[in-house]
């Protein structure tokens, strides 16, 4: 939970730094505009059970549709309101705790990452809390990191993480994260015998 905390407050100060221009860019979520991306990280915040349970069974109980419904309601929100929500949700309330915590380190970890590469704002993660999201990354229900990485071993090049058995994907831990949810986007910091398999995992 506390490095949930931490990620939210990071991603607290990169949203009070974009510009009005920043918030309407593509994320590489496919659709989303970096809006509706922060949108999405927060739209569970201000629920209560019973409304987390009446949205997933608006939402016919298909991912896809739980996160539209809480993205058009949130992305009408102002940038200024989107990040005073994030501020007030440090620590994490709600469905986001699940799991202490997990849920809002590993989403918005990636979901962080999702705005900064479109927008070619750097950043480096702090070791032990990628080391943390690497580690719950391929058994995460919603992500499906150890499916797309089955059959090869994931080497991270800048800390201690490898998961798997098979030919070698290298690179940086941030890098394979976001491979193992699916991002195109991070193909080419990678290198190996087995990234090619990855990458038919990711774009088939």
């Amino acid at each position: 939970m506390q490095m949930a905390c931490e990620e939210r407050e990071d991603f607290a100060e990169l949203l009070a730094g974009l510009s009005p221009e920043q918030w309407e860019q593509p994320s590489l979520c496919e659709h989303w505009r970096v809006r509706d991306v922060v949108a999405h990280v927060l739209s569970f915040e201000e629920l209560n059970r019973w409304e987390v349970v009446r949205r997933f069974v608006k939402g016919g109980l298909l991912t896809n549709r739980i996160n539209a419904i809480g993205v058009a309601e949130y992305a009408r929100r102002t940038p200024e309101q989107l990040t005073e929500l994030m501020r007030a949700s440090i620590p994490p309330r709600g469905f986001t705790t699940g799991f202490g915590g997990m849920i809002a380190l590993v989403d918005g970890m990636i979901h962080q990452q999702d705005i900064r590469r479109p927008l070619g704002i750097s950043r480096v993660i702090p070791p032990q809390r990628l080391q943390r999201v690497l580690k719950l990354a391929p058994r995460a229900p919603a992500l499906r990191g150890a499916w797309r990485a089955r059959g090869v071993r994931l080497v991270a090049t800048d800390v201690d993480w490898t998961h798997g058995k098979g030919p070698e994907v290298s690179g940086p831990g941030e890098a394979l994260l976001m491979a193992m949810a699916a991002r195109p986007d991070a193909l080419n910091q990678l290198a190996g015998a087995g990234k090619e398999i990855l990458a038919r995992r990711i774009c088939p």
